[in-house]
């Protein structure tokens, strides 16, 4: 598969650097005593331009490999678009599983892979990791993104999200327990987890996020 040709060009809005700034003040001051990786949200609605600050976010951070899951694998597109189409990550490599693979790039080089959560979280039958993905579980990762992530946030809605190609995925891993995440049970190892989502309010009103660890984006800060 060809990458896309890169010829864009265009510089962050405002308030993507504020968001950037908040986010990489937030990490680089973190201290935990449990050594648990930070997280922060991005409570921003459509429009904000989320894929492409991210990558912004990791190039300021000077991250070579991060990792975006989410509920809903049709996203993939922006994802690889934003990258492969601008100026600011000639150097960077995209993996998926309609794109390339681990083995297809220099991993010498910056790369994201993109993939689903029923797909690097589920189990095969043996109740192992897909030798598939074994590679994304070895490697400790500079950020995992989660991706639409109040579609995870609770069962009944990440389950009505699965396309009909999907059944079978969806039912391997609400049968291993990941049809939700959760930080805790993940076998994957990451330095920090970026959370996006335009309606987070169960992760809001849980605690899971306080304030210092969100940057909000609402449609009235769009229209001001």
């Amino acid at each position: 598969i060809i990458d896309l040709e890169r010829n864009l060009d265009f510089l962050l809005r405002p308030e993507q650097k504020e968001a950037i700034k908040k986010t990489k003040d937030y990490f680089i001051n973190f201290e935990s005593f449990e050594k648990k990786a930070p997280h922060f949200l991005w409570n921003c609605k459509m429009r904000f331009g989320k894929t492409f600050t991210a990558y912004k976010l990791a190039k300021e951070m000077g991250w070579a490999k991060i990792l975006i899951l989410t509920f809903k694998p049709a996203i993939e597109n922006s994802w690889k678009e934003d990258l492969l189409s601008h100026i600011d990550f000639k150097d960077w490599q995209f993996i998926s599983n309609n794109n390339l693979s681990i083995n297809d790039i220099d991993q010498s080089k910056c790369f994201a892979c993109f993939a689903s959560f029923q797909d690097f979280l589920g189990r095969n039958k043996s109740g192992g990791i897909k030798l598939k993905n074994k590679w994304a579980h070895n490697i400790k990762w500079d950020c995992i993104i989660l991706d639409e992530y109040h579609y995870g946030a609770w069962r009944d809605t990440a389950k009505e999200l699965y396309s009909s190609e999907e059944k079978k995925e969806q039912k391997e891993s609400i049968i291993n327990g990941y049809d939700v995440w959760d930080e805790s049970i993940s076998p994957l190892k990451t330095k920090y987890y970026l959370y996006l989502s335009g309606t987070p309010f169960r992760a809001i009103e849980s605690g899971e996020f306080i304030e210092e660890q969100i940057y909000n984006w609402t449609y009235t800060a769009e229209q001001e």
